[in-house]
């Protein structure tokens, strides 16, 4: 007898598979192993045992007129005769004798074999094979999607990441932290995520942040206590995971063919259950017990007409019914099967019950044979879909990523990265991490945090660890905060820098900053957009300062205003933009610094002019030509500092005598070619830029400036230098390079205090000794050709190496 194990491998399939198929495959495949057995073990029987039995037939005498006399005289031989009737005196034993039909052996094998080919129906010869073909190909229609290649793939790929993402640490850790929230717990949370949805656009929301935390569940703020929970490879290996669950979420919701293909199988086992069904039940009557064989073999046998014996008749009838039984429920299942399939859309997922069990809120919903899948392992168990859930969440890759963190920055590495920031500030920068670590907040010295293209960076309220914290930089980053951590920076942070690709990504919390002294705003906006660009209010900034805003918009946003009445400095760079509409500068009269930078301007703006408290006015890198409104500064009498650099300007007019309180002057990068005399009418000047521009020659009144700590004419077309200049005994910083100068004076040795001497670049062809009276020039301060400076004494040479 063949076993059933030979045909296993029909139906083989990976055990792994098994949570892929509902408890309606499970229960085929069963039907289909009684349904193989039913067909080997016929099989078998029509291979091992005799198919039929036969005998020649009796036939009456009437029906053999036309007979030959030779077979009748043998058929009238066989006839037996009456047998003598006994009587009580004379007693007879009768011998019972059957017929007699001279056939041996091999004819009856002969006549048994022509009968069953030519006598028994087809059906009753081949049912057993027909029932072992119908089940093979039911058990090869039960599992074709799980060897076709389009949708095996997936399949193998979704089975390895499944069994993967249940026995992670992570799983069991993300679902171990918030299944031990009461139902309390939940619906507070719940109230405070719907009261977050109206209050997050105002500085006061429990929750603040640009795009609020509505799905971050209390349970997932990281405790510093089960930080280590993961050692670094289980984080790793961890990571890896949502990376794959990532990409074969994408890969697998393009199309729907595993869903197809499954259909597809299911149709074609109802289609085969309809035939067998309908066949089977019209012929299962034809498998009788006695059949009747007439084969014209007389010559052979001396016989015609026989009667046969279908020996496993009996056996095949009871067999036939029983398997009409096990198609009948197994095709009803199929039924089943395809009713599931179409009343249920099951290209559709929603974690709905999961989100809501975990309080994970932000696991998305699948679709197409992503949604299929998880379908199906439902029907094995839904708790496969729960752990598997895990790994779509955000912030469940958030607060794995923050765990990753805080293993890899630890206290002591941070500190090694703390510096001297340009405020003077102890500053820690981190830039282009996965997060921010919560190390960071156990660095109470800290005094400044820079943060630079670093997305979803949680402010925590641990944040109020910080004691010293003052500064705060914000560098293409999104930022969400609690209620508690924007308390203490409401208090505390006195400095704030955002850079920002959208207005956006402005953090709304820092409108309520009320004792934020400084705030840089640097972004691109589109010229659609900045033509109406609007801030909210900074009318809550009490304390506000310092205002510098690297933007590209056509006029002072109306939020400027709002804290124009104490606002001292306005830094405003515009990238080429020309801004207009500028009387609202009127309204900032206790202004003290302004830079009007790269804004396009042709003319110095007349409402500068009603400044009355300005100090320093830079209006670099504009179109200035001409600038003869500057007979207007005589009215800021407190004005010290006038930068008009990087412009087109080609002279300097006679009004510049009547600015007496300048202390700095910059005309670099101009166009200027002669230098007035009556600029040297400024005495008070400290620091005179006049770089880079076409001029040709110093006026000797130069020398009135006794004040000069600062003169440049560096890439000029000078030719000499007047004696008079070095009359200017306070000078530390002279920068001469890049000129036509061939003799430099040595009179220069009156300039005691020169720290800085810039001559690269002329004409020179030997330096006067008398440098060497510059007692606090070094060689690090002399920018000069090497083969200049050996001209030198070496008694100077060495005097100025030594430090």
């Amino acid at each position: 007898m063949i076993p059933v194990t030979e045909f296993r491998q029909f139906s083989e399939q990976q055990p792994a598979f098994r949570v892929l198929k509902p408890w309606w495959d499970v229960f085929t495949d069963y039907l289909s192993v009684a349904m193989l057995m039913i067909g080997v073990f016929g099989c078998t029987l029509q291979v091992m045992q005799d198919k039929i039995i036969c005998l020649p037939k009796r036939v009456q005498p009437s029906q053999n007129h036309s007979s030959i006399s030779n077979v009748s005289q043998a058929v009238a031989s066989t006839t037996p005769l009456p047998p003598p009737k006994p009587s009580p005196s004379n007693p007879v034993t009768v011998e019972m004798k059957g017929l007699k039909t001279d056939l041996d052996l091999q004819q009856y094998s002969f006549i048994n074999q022509m009968c069953y080919e030519r006598a028994l129906h087809w059906y009753a010869k081949y049912f057993p094979y027909l029932v072992l073909i119908h089940t093979l190909v039911f058990m090869l229609c039960s599992n074709f999607w799980f060897k076709f290649p389009g949708s095996s793939s997936k399949i193998e790929h979704f089975i390895s990441i499944l069994g993967k993402c249940f026995d992670s640490p992570w799983t069991t850790r993300a679902l171990s932290e918030v299944s031990g929230e009461d139902s309390e717990e939940k619906d507070n949370r719940k109230n405070n995520m719907s009261r977050s949805n109206t209050t997050q656009s105002g500085p006061e929301g429990s929750l603040v942040n640009s795009q609020s935390l509505k799905s971050i569940p209390e349970k997932f703020v990281v405790d510093k206590s089960t930080a280590g929970a993961l050692d670094k490879k289980e984080g790793e290996q961890a990571k890896a995971l949502f990376e794959k669950v990532k990409k074969f979420r994408l890969h697998v919701e393009e199309g729907d063919i595993l869903y197809a293909m499954y259909v597809r199988q299911t149709v074609l086992k109802v289609i085969k259950f309809l035939i067998i069904i309908a066949y089977n039940s019209a012929l299962v009557s034809k498998v009788q017990f006695t059949v009747d064989c007439d084969v014209d073999i007389q010559d052979m046998t001396g016989y015609k007409n026989f009667s046969c014996n279908h020996t496993m008749a009996h056996l095949f009838s009871k067999l036939s019914f029983c398997y009409l039984c096990f198609v009948s429920i197994y095709g009803l299942t199929c039924l089943y099967t395809l009713y599931w399939l179409f009343y249920r859309s099951l290209k559709e997922y929603s974690f709905e019950y999961v989100r809501q069990e975990t309080g994970i809120d932000d696991i998305p919903d699948v679709k197409n044979d992503f949604a299929f899948m998880l379908h199906m392992i439902d029907q094995y168990d839904p708790l496969y879909s729960k752990r598997f859930a895990v790994f779509l969440s955000e912030v469940s890759e958030n607060k794995l990523k923050q765990l990753n963190l805080n293993n890899e920055w630890t206290p002591d590495k941070l500190r090694q990265k703390l510096q001297t920031n340009a405020h003077n500030r102890l500053e820690l920068p981190l830039i282009m991490l996965s997060g921010l670590p919560d190390t960071v907040f156990e660095i109470t010295e800290l005094q400044s945090l820079k943060l630079e293209i670093i997305k979803n960076v949680m402010i925590p309220a641990t944040i109020a660890q910080l004691d010293n914290l003052q500064e705060l930089s914000l560098h293409q980053c999104s930022v969400k905060i609690h209620s508690a951590a924007l308390s203490f920076l409401k208090e505390n942070l006195k400095v704030l820098s955002v850079k920002f690709d959208d207005m956006r990504e402005l953090p709304p919390w820092m409108y309520g900053l009320r004792n934020l002294e400084e705030l840089y705003l640097v972004g691109s906006l589109s010229h659609d957009i900045s033509r109406n660009v609007t801030l909210e209010s900074l009318r809550d900034l009490k304390s506000l300062k310092i205002l510098s805003i690297k933007s590209n918009v056509s006029k002072i946003p109306q939020a400027v205003v709002d804290v124009s009445s104490h606002l001292q400095k306005m830094c405003l760079h515009n990238d080429g933009t020309k801004l207009v509409m500028l009387n609202n500068l009127k309204k900032m009269t206790n202004l003290t610094e302004l830079e009007l930078v790269h804004c396009d301007l042709e003319r110095i703006p007349h409402a500068v002019f009603s400044l009355l408290s300005l100090q320093e006015l830079d209006l670099k890198e504009n179109n200035l030509k001409s600038i003869e409104e500057i007979v207007s500064f005589q009215h800021l009498r407190k004005l010290t500092v006038l930068k008009l650099w990087h412009n087109s300007i080609t002279y300097i007019p006679e009004h510049i005598k009547k600015l007496t309180s300048l202390e700095r002057l910059s005309f670099s990068h101009n166009k200027i070619e002669v230098l007035p005399s009556h600029l040297f009418l400024c005495n008070k000047i400290r620091y005179l830029d006049l770089s880079y521009n076409d001029i040709r020659f110093i006026p000797p009144e130069i020398g009135v400036l006794q004040s000069l700590q600062y003169f440049s004419i560096t890439c000029n077309k000078v030719e000499s230098l007047p004696d008079e200049l070095y009359f200017c005994k306070k000078l530390k910083t002279l920068k001469i390079g890049k000129n036509s100068l061939s003799v430099l004076s040595p009179k220069i040795g009156n300039l005691l205090f020169l720290s800085y001497l810039d001559v690269k670049g002329n004409h020179f062809e030997i330096l006067p000794p008398e440098l060497g009276d510059c007692r606090a020039l070094k060689r690090a301060g002399l920018v000069v050709e090497d083969a200049l400076f050996e001209t030198l004494p070496s008694d100077v040479r060495e005097q100025m190496k030594t430090e």
